[in-house]
């Protein structure tokens, strides 16, 4: 067996050493992320320039901007620095300075965790143009074609829709499939909220309102089409 010398291992150290580093400094790439469970984006600009809005309990927000340089972001007027580490689904954000960087975040946000680089269909614009097609299309009782439409956003988006969307969206395929004869794929959609809705009960244990509000306005909207489907 070949061996190394002193000066061969000190080589390959410090082309580990750099390798990392440049890994460290290399800069984000650019496009469109969504923040873990739908609740805010991330847009990073081929200029460096960066954006982030989130949507925390109550309706907390995060909203913080400024320009990525050597692999990490400044927040414009702002001490605050941000860290951009690539991952397998995108990047995930971080900062060792929360408390400077909290003054850009209402009390109940955040803008720290994965954010997730989405397949075409799963950008929130293009989620958006999708759900005006498929209401077009079941004004016009063109119930096939609204399933075939909605779908897809359900079974290829679930990483990056917010918790509120897929609870509407469940509610808007049931009742396509509904409409269209299909009364147990209407139930099967509904499935996953069924529970809660069939409770019988309008108490609400999770963030506070307007978070209630909205959830209650699903859970008594799954609670009517759970009827309509039996």
């Amino acid at each position: 067996m070949r061996r190394i010398g002193s000066l061969g291992l000190a080589w390959i150290a410090a082309s580990v050493l750099a390798g990392t580093a440049a890994a460290q400094s290399a800069a984000p790439a650019p496009g469109t992320y969504v923040y873990e469970g739908g609740a805010g984006t991330l847009e990073i600009r081929p200029d460096g320039r960066f954006k982030i809005d989130t949507v925390g309990a109550n309706f907390h927000t995060c909203n913080l901007e400024g320009r990525i340089a050597q692999g990490r972001g400044q927040v414009a007027q702002s001490s605050c620095v941000l860290s951009f580490t690539p991952g397998k689904d995108g990047l995930t954000v971080g900062t060792n300075q929360s408390d400077q960087c909290q003054e850009s975040c209402g009390m109940r946000a955040t803008f720290v965790g994965d954010y997730i680089r989405p397949a075409p269909a799963c950008m929130p614009t293009t989620v958006s143009t999708t759900r005006k097609a498929f209401k077009r299309q079941y004004n016009a009782k063109q119930y096939a074609q609204a399933q075939d439409t909605l779908a897809p956003v359900l079974s290829q988006c679930e990483k990056t829709l917010s918790w509120l969307d897929k609870a509407w969206i469940r509610n808007d395929l049931a009742l396509a499939r509904l409409r269209a004869g299909d009364k147990v794929a209407c139930r099967t959609t509904l499935s996953p909220i069924a529970e809660i809705a069939s409770s019988g009960s309008d108490q609400w244990d999770g963030p506070p309102p307007p978070d209630a509000e909205e959830w209650l306005r699903v859970v008594r909207a799954t609670r009517t089409n759970l009827k309509l489907c039996s």
